[in-house]
């Protein structure tokens, strides 16, 4: 069992920048594929970017390609998103997630098996 914790968000204007961090416990790191999410309120849960287990394959969806960087470091069982550039349309609460199936990338929520509490991100414009 996987034990996912977020941290970093917050308040920030528009075209500011925010680093969030989710430290994982419980498990052996790097055997899992990780993902970051992000719900708005009255959305659906949606993929932001992805990260395979040791760090070589990465995703993003479109909204966030050039603006976003998801990495992580397996020492330090740690998942980051480093987040420039930001837009009042990246307000939501953000979510790492953690899963067992051995694909390389996962980009769905269904394929995620650990969720973390969520980190709220607020862009002012």
């Amino acid at each position: 069992q996987v034990q996912l914790e977020e941290s970093g968000g917050g308040l920030v204007q528009a075209g500011g920048s925010l680093s969030l961090s989710c430290a994982a416990s419980g498990g052996t790191f790097s055997r899992y594929p990780m993902g970051w999410f992000r719900q708005a309120p009255g959305k659906e849960r949606e993929i932001v970017a992805a990260i395979s287990r040791n760090g070589g394959n990465t995703y993003y969806a479109d909204s966030v390609k050039g603006r976003f960087t998801v990495s992580r470091d397996n020492a330090k069982n740690t998942v980051t998103l480093q987040m420039n550039s930001l837009k009042p349309e990246d307000t939501a609460v953000y979510y790492c997630a953690a899963g067992r199936t051995p694909y390389v990338l996962l980009t769905t929520v269904a394929q995620y098996d650990y969720w973390g509490q969520g980190t709220q991100v607020t862009v002012s414009s």
